[in-house]
């Protein structure tokens, strides 16, 4: 694996704890009954998908940044697929969360728009090493 994407999988495995921290945190909301969480399903659901699309996002990363090396990519079209790709675990929680970050929020703020550019960047990262690998 190349040193740019030893270092770039070092921190996305770095980014697993806090993953591991926000499923911690949505249990605690839950045992304890805390208001803003299990009474507002709009904010209950953005937050369960944001720490799904968290961790699946970061493994999925991981596995396409071992492809990555294999495409023989120029290094600059190398540099944006990893950015593409590794932008997507961050933008699209982020989306979720920040859209719904009050308890009386009910309604997704414009925020959630960070999701969209999350999609975004992952379809077009995915594409680049996609297309080099065939």
């Amino acid at each position: 694996m190349s040193p740019a994407n030893l270092t770039t999988a070092g921190i996305l495995l770095i980014t697993v704890p806090t993953i591991a921290f926000g499923g911690v945190s949505l249990l605690t909301l839950i045992g304890r009954g805390i208001p803003g969480y299990l009474d507002n399903p709009v904010r209950r659901g953005l937050w369960r998908a944001g720490h799904a699309h968290a961790g699946v996002l970061v493994l999925f990363s991981l596995v396409a940044l071992l492809y990555l090396d294999q495409a023989g990519l120029s290094d600059g079209m190398a540099v944006l697929a990893r950015i593409l790709i590794v932008a997507a675990p961050i933008l699209m929680p982020l989306g979720f969360f920040l859209s719904v970050a009050r308890p009386s929020d009910t309604r997704p703020n414009k925020l959630i728009g960070l999701t969209v550019l999350g999609g975004a960047s992952l379809a077009a990262g995915t594409l680049i090493l996609g297309i080099a690998l065939v």
